[in-house]
């Protein structure tokens, strides 16, 4: 079995990839609702902020930061998945494997995480969040795909409403 080393922080910052398994579904749009009540019950057992979050039809980016002491981001993540998976209709195909282990086809088993390492690493990868659905081709703005905390963000004073139109975006984000 292979052995993946993660970078664990406590307290730390952490961008995170997560993607279903079948990358042409949309069932985290569809569904963002169960999707809520999954993340709301795993931060109510095991709390965390977060600083950035978009979703899209068949992945999610999120920007997380766990209490001091904290390092096990792996255990949310699970919690997350698990319970948005129950929260789904049944229907998706599954492999043998997944089928052999009583596994539902939803997620891609793994997911992608980076430790912020500075301010300027965490503006790269808030900025990296809020501009997927452009950079995918979802919306003309960050301010008009609604599964974004791009508006929460913008509520604050951190962008203006406005953001990225008609700027040329490097794509020098980080992820």
């Amino acid at each position: 079995m292979p052995d993946y080393r993660r970078n664990r922080v406590e307290g730390g910052t952490y961008f995170f990839t997560l993607a279903l398994a079948d990358r042409r579904s949309d069932l985290l749009v569809t569904e963002v609702a169960a999707l809520r009540a999954a993340v709301a019950r795993a931060r109510a057992l095991y709390p965390f902020s977060i600083d950035a979050w978009v979703v899209l039809p068949e992945h999610l980016h999120a920007v997380w930061t766990l209490p001091d002491g904290d390092a096990d981001f792996s255990t949310r993540w699970t919690l997350i998945k698990r319970g948005f998976s129950a929260r789904v209709a049944k229907g998706e195909s599954r492999s043998a494997s997944r089928v052999a282990k009583g596994e539902r086809g939803i997620w891609q088993r793994r997911f992608w995480e980076h430790t912020v390492r500075d301010a300027d690493d965490f503006v790269r990868h808030v900025d990296y969040v809020h501009f997927n659905p452009v950079k995918h081709g979802f919306v003309e703005t960050a301010w008009n795909w609604p599964f974004s905390s791009f508006r929460r963000a913008v509520g604050r004073g951190d962008y203006p409403a406005g953001w990225g139109v008609g700027e040329l975006v490097d794509g020098a984000f980080g992820e």
